[in-house]
């Protein structure tokens, strides 16, 4: 039995582009901190997928270099993110954004 074809190029950035879509779309739409952070989170990870397909594509390591320094980013950004988060929780009781609208206590 000869092996699948391989999944084409454009397939893989059609779903990047989607997943990035998605997480615009979340990160417009939504107005809970958590959710927009997840989105945003989203929008990462879709940009983590085109590079590494073009990585594979053009049979380069760069992207998958790009694509770890991303990932360096997004675990300080989480670990920040999420100490803000908790925070703002902390001190509002709500993490709606619409009802946090200053910095001040």
């Amino acid at each position: 039995m000869p092996p699948p074809p391989p999944v084409p190029l454009v397939a893989y950035l059609t779903l990047s582009a989607i997943l990035f879509v998605l997480g615009v779309a979340g990160f417009l739409i939504r107005k809970n901190l958590i959710t927009m952070f997840m989105s945003i989170e989203l929008m990462l990870n879709a940009v983590n997928l085109s590079f590494v397909s073009f990585s594979y594509h053009l049979k380069q390591t760069d992207g998958h270099l790009f694509t770890f320094f991303v990932m360096v980013v997004a675990a300080a950004e989480a670990a920040v993110g999420l100490a803000i988060i908790l925070t703002v929780f902390k001190n509002r009781a709500t993490l709606m954004v619409d009802e946090v609208d200053s910095l001040k206590l």
